[in-house]
């Protein structure tokens, strides 16, 4: 990818309420945003596990490309004045499928395009409409993946630094080992050491972390 494309998503991205951290788990769909509008297709669809940032970066993307943030309920809206990119997110359940098949139809005459962001691809969404089906199953897909070792810990830094919490490799590593792998989780496990190192006013340490996991049950992975 570009470089200047990429530092562009990047300065995009520290813009807002949080940073996007490209890693391999996201190489793909940054690559993918970033080669719009030379897009193959009128829809392309992003999707991945709930937390892994797929939302964040198909803002990033909204912002660069002007695109108006669609939801069901504006789809015929964006029919009679079908704007130049869009994004619907979520995508599924898709709301108003004629309207939806018409809005793909406008954006493919004019030369524009649709961001679709859904947890799973388009093959696995229920589509009611044979040809709304065989558009958006036709489109590129591309996913984003569970957070990497590396891309986790660089995350929990970043957001414990964010907090001015100083925290060991040991406290990163023990985390990474034993939470629930997504970048919401991340975030949630960062806010709930910070409220355990307020409440009982001492550092961040690994017993406290282990502490925090333990009563935080929703942040361990599952099997332990």
């Amino acid at each position: 990818m570009p470089e200047q494309l990429l530092l562009g998503f990047e300065h995009r991205a520290a813009s807002g309420s949080e940073d996007f951290m490209p890693a391999p788990c996201n190489r793909d769909a940054l690559a993918w945003l970033a080669r719009w509008p030379d897009w193959p297709a009128p829809a392309l669809v992003l999707y991945g596990p709930p937390g892994s940032g797929k939302s964040h970066l198909a803002r990033i993307w909204a912002a660069r490309s002007g695109a108006g943030l669609l939801d069901p309920t504006t789809l015929i809206e964006a029919v009679l004045e079908p704007p130049r990119a869009a994004l619907l997110d979520p995508a599924a359940p898709l709301g108003d499928e004629v309207a939806l098949l018409q809005l793909y139809n406008r954006l493919h005459e004019q030369g524009g395009h649709l961001l679709l962001v859904a947890r799973q691809p388009a093959a696995a969404w229920r589509i009611g409409l044979p040809d709304l089906a065989s558009r958006l199953r036709a489109a590129p897909a591309v996913a984003i993946g569970a957070p990497d070792d590396a891309l986790l810990a660089a995350l929990l830094v970043k957001l414990f630094d964010d907090r001015q919490l100083r925290v060991s490799d040991g406290v990163i590593g023990y985390l990474v080992r034993h939470m629930e792998r997504s970048f919401a989780a991340a975030r949630a496990v960062v806010e709930a050491l910070d409220r355990h190192s307020l409440r009982d006013r001492r550092g961040v340490t690994v017993a406290l972390a282990r502490a925090a996991l333990e009563s935080e049950p929703d942040q361990q992975p599952e099997g332990g």
